[in-house]
């Protein structure tokens, strides 16, 4: 494929109210997720992920995959590692 037929497309973002409602379509309706997210305009692995995250949330994800909560400390101590190492540094 050329540029000319196949552009990127601009990143877009979405609220946490979309995501939310996005991934209830996919679990409480009969469609599946290539439907919903071709519904939605999304990409299936985008709508496919959130599913995954909302499923960790709940606590019913797969072994190995982060909750939100847990992706967020895990961020925040990798913050403080990275701040101390340049604290001792100076050091």
């Amino acid at each position: 494929m050329t540029e000319d037929t196949k552009t990127k497309r601009p990143r877009r973002s979405f609220t946490d109210e979309f995501k939310a409602e996005a991934v209830k379509l996919v679990l409480d309706g009969d469609k599946a997720v290539a439907q919903v997210a071709k519904d939605l305009d999304l990409t299936v692995s985008a709508l496919a992920k959130w599913g995954e995250r909302a499923r960790a949330d709940q606590g019913k994800g797969r072994p190995g995959f982060l909750t939100s909560a847990e992706k967020a400390e895990l961020s925040e101590l990798r913050k403080e590692v990275r701040n101390l190492r340049m604290e001792r540094e100076i050091l």
